[in-house]
């Protein structure tokens, strides 16, 4: 299952990527595709053939982010979120060995690249909603249940 929860902050940065690709990179690549084909014979053509694919995979990119920028709804922070995990809470987590955890519950689509976010959709954030500082939290996992204790919630009050 996957939500459709985003922070004002992803959406930001998802419509920045978009309009970085359609707007900068897609002209620029698009100019050194017209200038390789201009020199002749394409299929040995190095610059036309990797520039050809990079436009490809721009149009990829520029069609998925299109529609899913369409899908996503921005959450923002709501003063009655506090004292509680919700979407969009930064979350420091122990276990009875001593280990913490920090990290933030976000939509699926802004954890990549980032160590300290972790998607709604996965268990731990599905396990840690709704819960308070001093709660006990049960984590089914590949390696069985696990039981952490949440030391802290807090939430980023002004969007990026």
């Amino acid at each position: 299952m996957k939500t459709n929860l985003i922070t004002r902050e992803g959406y930001i940065k998802l419509k920045t990527e978009l309009d970085f690709l359609w707007r900068e990179e897609r002209p620029e690549v698009t100019k050194k595709v017209t200038w390789a084909a201009s020199l002749g014979d394409r299929s040995e053509n190095a610059d036309y053939q990797y520039n050809k694919k990079r436009l490809r995979e721009i149009d990829r990119r520029v069609r998925y982010l299109r529609k899913r920028l369409e899908q996503v709804q921005v959450v923002d922070y709501s003063p009655q979120q506090d004292g509680k995990v919700f979407f969009g809470a930064w979350v420091e987590i122990e276990n009875d060995d001593g280990e913490t955890k920090a990290f933030r519950i976000v939509g699926s689509d802004e954890i990549y690249g980032r160590n300290d976010y972790i998607s709604i959709d996965s268990p731990m954030a599905r396990a840690l909603l709704k819960k308070e500082v001093d709660d006990d939290v049960e984590v089914n996992t590949p390696l069985g249940k696990k039981e952490w204790f949440i030391n802290s919630i807090r939430y980023d009050k002004t969007p990026a």
